[in-house]
């Protein structure tokens, strides 16, 4: 059996959340493992700043359940010990369904560190199914490696993704284009993909979603954009917008598209990072936006500006992304909603 079968579907993100969910970061696993005391302190400020808006229940190794208990004191956040190798929970966390009564249950993927680039991985691919275990939710065990990352949808039939990451042969290379589509809409019960290229430029994720273009609402979808013909993102942006612009939806509408400026392009220690606006994440009642401050200044202000315009019954909290950047994701990459249930 899986989800489609029982009449269970993926929420859009913007639907009522119970809480959200993170990840605490792993010294071992970090690309820049020295950066450590600075990344922690950007989670923290995310943990609280998402706390301001609902419970969060923040999943950390047991060694670092005491330790981190003074840190997040007179917070609605609960600390729940599962072991872990790293801090991506959109990634090897649950996708939570709901079906028309409104139970739920939880999608268990298969996860392999985003193609196998980071030994070992073990406890990450144990990390939903205990987080489902602690929910009290039922399990549907998926055929297929996918992250949250690489997805979103509109909670109307339709999904955005990247066949850059959803194809990649690094993931299911026994699996074709029709039965990877397959399984994916089995498992979320959506009725159309709109698949895009390829995902931002410098992505160590092959492409998420996640950076390049979500749902505002249905029928409507954000897509970051680069205005600079010799900056790579250009190309990608330009062929993303086409495919968006000629898409229709499940319910056969044509797309209204936002556009938000890239911020300037910034490398760390060579590497090009993956600043992105569109890694913001929905709350109760607000938005979570990461902002990179110094160059970025104008476009965090633009970001801002196009998402308060937007959404304007939410609030726009903005917490510093370049903390949480270095160890190579950001604010959605790090969340995991738990929709409410009825």
């Amino acid at each position: 059996m899986n989800p489609k079968n029982l009449h269970y579907t993926m929420p859009a993100e913007w639907a009522p959340h119970e809480r959200t969910m993170l990840s605490w970061p792993v010294q071992a696993s970090m690309v820049y493992p020295g950066n450590f005391d600075e990344v922690c302190g950007g989670y923290a400020e995310l943990v609280k700043a998402i706390a301001e808006f609902e419970p969060v229940t923040l999943v950390v190794n047991p060694e670092d359940v005491e330790r981190l208990h003074p840190v997040f004191a007179g917070h609605s956040i609960e600390l729940l010990a599962i072991p872990h190798n790293d801090a991506w929970l959109r990634d090897n966390g649950p996708t939570i369904v709901v079906n028309e009564e409104g139970e739920r249950a939880g999608v268990n993927w298969g996860f392999n560190a985003w193609g196998g680039k980071y030994s070992p991985w073990d406890l990450d691919d144990a990390v939903a199914p205990a987080v489902l275990e602690h929910l009290g939710l039922r399990k549907f065990d998926a055929p297929l490696v996918l992250e949250g990352g690489s997805i979103h949808v509109d909670g109307e039939g339709t999904m955005l993704t990247t066949e850059e990451c959803l194809l990649n042969e690094n993931r299911n290379p026994s699996l074709s284009r029709e039965e990877i589509e397959e399984h994916v809409k089995n498992f979320t019960n959506v009725e159309k993909i709109i698949w895009l290229n390829r995902g931002l430029a410098g992505d160590e994720t092959d492409g998420h979603v996640d950076n390049a273009a979500c749902f505002a609402a249905p029928g409507k979808v954000i897509i970051q954009v680069c205005d600079d013909p010799s900056d790579e993102n250009y190309a990608i942006t330009q062929e993303n917008l086409r495919i968006l612009e000629e898409a229709t939806d499940a319910k056969g509408r044509k797309l209204e598209i936002i556009k938000i400026q890239q911020p300037p392009y910034l490398e760390y220690e060579g590497s090009r990072l993956t600043l992105s606006y569109l890694n913001f994440y929905f709350v109760n009642g607000g938005i979570i936006l990461p902002v990179f401050g110094g160059a970025a200044a104008e476009t965090d202000r633009l970001a801002e500006e196009v998402l308060q315009q937007t959404f304007p019954e939410l609030r726009i909290r903005t917490v510093d992304g370049m903390a949480v950047i270095r160890e190579g994701g950001n604010v959605h990459c790090t969340t995991q909603q738990i929709p409410a249930g009825r």
